[in-house]
Formats: structure tokens, C-alpha cells, sequence
């Protein structure tokens, strides 16, 4: 039962979080003479002790304990005696869990907001660095229109910003502070939950003491923004790894995040964009997980709201350790731009502009639309381009398609043409990156 019920293995995470609590909680109680001074400082100082065992490895957990709370309490009085215990006054387990956790995820969007950062750094360093590079765009994953890569790769980065928002959005809810909530009621002290607040950095407090120690919503938002975090990146892995086989040819990734095969020699799997692709469902799980625990919870605390961490704890960890991987991957690929070359050197990919230019001509789109469809089925049963039809047969199809239209099938032309502000042409473009330098400075 004790080890089943026990959390100490994966909770122990938030000890220097657990502390930093405590002593803010200790020193409040002194200044609002609900212990002694000496009391105070006699605890703190235990404290500051445990902490420096904890980031050394030499604090002795014991799963005897249950937890991390009860751990530091058990040593502490161990290290000071009895007055260790005066440390729990006017605050319960519940809402001292919660504050750990709600101090530990700041601590950590933090950290993610930067790595976010510094990938939509190095997305913006990519648009640069390719401005002159045309790709084929899709949609169906059939080829649609040219599009410049540097605006292709943008994508990402106006995806990345929304993250970011979202986590901004986390850190707000995160930025709440629970103690003084008791286990549910609150406490008789005459606690000063304000001045804790201050001491640990909260712009805000819970106003009920049952939400303080009910909510998880700050975890499930957190996870949300994982979710969709990671649903982003899996699609990016999905192009890299398309267009890195031998089908594609457009890029090549890095022997330092690829592997070969043991038995074809010949082999260059991308494979950290393949577990970053899977990794996604791991974190889908874990947003599902802690949404199912809570779903039909009674207020105030129950056991179940144990089970927040670990998922959280993952997320986390699988975050930190792919976000700078996946920059390093984008620094380091090459891109080839002989076939990128002969890629969008396909004509129909220009098809659109021939039929806005018969909409110039006083066509309907709904007309010129049907107009070009008929050449291109009559290209295909030829097995030719656009540019290979004679005046004389394009005539046929319009009076005006006599005349010189090889502006129109050239696809540097159709792409310079996309000036709306977020098209593709290099000026819409480079303005888009001149906005996106000014959201990161």
C-alpha cells in the first residue's frame, strides 16, 4: 500500500522548489508572530542545509515518507529537533503540493519559452539565408504554386509565435499562489498570504481557498500548449522527412541526426525527425491523461490529483531535450537546389497566373478556370508543358493565348508577383521578416 500510494520517486523533483516555499512560509510566520524568531531562523537555516544536500546528491530520501514534503520535514527535524515540526503551522499538504508545482512549472515555461525563442530565431536565420531558393508549395500533397522556402519555413515560425502565446497564456495561470488555502478552508492563523506572494514572486493569489487547492487548470493548459507544440513540430518532421528521401531530394539532414541501418548499407534514416514525430503522441497522452483524472472529481482534494505529475514531469523533460535538437537539425541540413531547381521547372505549377490573365481578358474565373484545365488535360495526353503548346493551339483555346505568355509560366515571375502582404513574393516576404525580427526583439 505505502509503496503504491507513494509519490517520492518522481515528486522528489520539486524539493528545491518544496523548500523555497517553506522558508518564504517560515519567515512569514515569524514576522507575523505566529512562531518565534529564533524558531524562524532556526528552521531556515535547517532548510538552507537540506538544500544544499539535495543539489549535491547526498539527501537521504526514504520512501518510508510517501513523499517529498514529508521527506524534508522528516529531516529537518532530524537535523533541528522538534521545532522542525512547527514548520507545517497553518498550512496543509494540499496546499503546499500545489504551490511546489505551481512554482516548478514557472520555473520551466520559462526555460521553454527560450527554447521556443531560439528555434524562431533560427527559422527567421533559415528565411534569411534562403530568399533566393523556390520550392514547390502543395496542398493534398500535390504540387500547387511556387513559393519562395524562406516563406515555406516562416510558416513555422507564425506557428511557433501562437505557442508561445498559448504558453504565455499558461504562465499566467501558473502565477497564482495557493498557500494559505489550508487543506480546503483555509487556515486560523493569522497568516499573511501576501507577504508570501511577494517573497516568492506571485502577481497573484487564489481568492478561494477550495479552488486554490481543486485546480490542476494550470497543467492542463500547460499540456494543451505541449499538444499543440508538438502537433507543429510533427508536421515539420513530416516534411523534413519526406523531403529529405530520395523521392524528394530537396534537402539532406546531417549525419549527426540521422543513423544508417544495420543491414543496408545505403540507409540514412532520419530518425530524430521520426521520434520527434512520435513523441507527439506521448505528449497527446498525457494531456488526455491528467483531463480524464480530473473529469469527475469532487472539490476539494483527492488522492487522484497525484497522478498530474508524471505526465507533466515527461512533457516537460521530452520538451527540453528536443527543442534544441530540432534547431541544431535545421542549422545543420543542406538543401539541394538543383532538384528544388527542376521541381518547380514544372509550368503547371503556374497554371493559376494563366488563368488570372484570362480573367484580365474579361473572363470569368469560374471560365478561365475551365479554359486552362482543358490545356493542361490536352498537355497530358501529349506529354507536354504548357510552354510546349503552339500560338496557333493556344489560340484555340482563347484569342489572347496567341500572344507572348512565357512571363506567365515562368515561376520566378509568378512567385514575384505574390505581393500581398504574407504572399510569397521576395519584397511581401521580406517585410514579413522584417515584422518577425521586431516580435523577437
Amino acid at each position: 500500500m505505502l509503496h503504491f500510494t507513494a509519490s517520492l520517486p518522481y515528486d522528489q523533483r520539486l524539493a528545491l522548489c518544496d523548500i523555497r516555499g517553506s522558508i518564504a512560509h517560515v519567515q512569514m510566520l515569524a514576522e507575523n508572530k505566529i512562531i518565534a524568531v529564533e524558531e524562524a531562523e532556526l528552521i531556515v537555516n535547517g532548510l538552507a542545509g537540506i538544500r544544499e544536500e539535495v543539489e549535491d546528491d547526498s539527501f537521504p530520501y526514504d520512501l518510508d515518507f510517501e513523499d517529498i514534503h514529508m521527506n524534508i520535514e522528516k529531516r529537518l527535524t532530524e537535523k533541528i529537533g522538534s521545532v522542525g515540526g512547527k514548520l507545517h503551522t497553518g498550512r496543509s499538504r494540499n496546499d503546499q503540493v500545489a504551490l511546489d508545482t505551481h512554482l516548478y512549472l514557472k520555473e520551466e515555461i520559462s526555460t521553454i519559452d527560450s527554447l521556443l525563442k531560439r528555434l524562431q530565431e533560427t527559422l527567421l536565420d533559415l528565411a534569411e539565408l534562403f530568399q533566393d531558393v523556390l520550392i514547390p508549395g502543395y496542398t493534398h500533397l500535390q504540387r500547387a504554386q511556387p513559393v519562395l522556402f524562406s516563406h515555406h519555413l516562416l510558416t513555422y515560425f507564425w506557428m511557433l509565435k501562437r505557442d508561445r502565446e498559448r504558453l504565455e497564456g499558461a504562465y499566467k495561470r501558473a502565477d497564482l499562489m495557493p498557500l494559505g488555502a489550508g487543506a480546503l478552508a483555509g487556515t486560523g492563523f493569522a497568516v499573511d498570504r501576501e507577504q508570501v506572494a511577494g517573497k516568492l514572486g506571485f502577481g497573484h493569489l487564489y481568492e478561494n481557498s477550495i479552488d486554490a487547492v481543486s485546480d490542476r487548470d494550470y497543467i492542463i493548459e500547460f499540456m494543451s500548449f505541449a499538444s499543440l507544440l508538438m502537433m507543429h513540430l510533427s508536421r515539420f518532421c513530416e516534411e523534413l522527412i519526406m523531403w529529405s528521401s530520395f523521392e524528394f531530394g530537396f534537402i539532406e539532414l546531417d549525419d549527426a541526426h540521422t543513423t544508417g541501418s544495420s543491414m543496408m548499407p545505403q540507409k540514412k534514416n532520419p530518425d530524430l525527425a521520426e521520434l520527434i514525430r512520435g513523441k507527439t503522441g506521448r505528449v497527446y497522452g498525457g494531456l488526455i491523461s491528467i483531463l480524464t483524472v480530473m473529469k469527475g472529481l469532487p472539490l476539494a482534494y483527492n488522492k487522484d490529483m497525484q497522478e498530474d505529475k508524471e505526465g507533466l514531469f515527461d512533457t516537460i523533460d521530452n520538451l527540453k531535450a528536443l527543442l534544441p535538437l530540432f534547431a541544431e537539425m535545421l542549422q545543420s541540413m543542406s538543401i539541394n537546389k538543383t532538384r528544388l531547381q527542376k521541381a518547380v521547372d514544372d509550368d503547371y505549377l503556374c497554371a493559376t497566373d494563366l488563368a488570372d490573365f484570362l480573367v484580365r481578358q474579361g473572363l470569368s474565373f469560374r471560365d478561365s478556370h475551365h479554359v486552362v484545365g482543358e490545356m493542361i488535360a490536352l498537355c497530358g495526353q501529349q506529354g507536354i508543358r504548357l510552354r510546349e503548346l503552339t500560338p496557333l493551339k493556344r489560340s484555340e483555346f482563347h484569342p489572347a493565348l496567341a500572344g507572348e505568355i512565357s512571363f506567365l509560366l515562368d515561376p520566378v515571375k509568378v512567385v514575384e508577383a505574390r505581393r500581398s502582404r504574407g504572399g510569397t513574393a521576395p519584397s511581401a516576404v521580406l517585410e514579413q521578416m522584417k515584422i518577425a525580427r521586431g516580435l523577437l526583439s
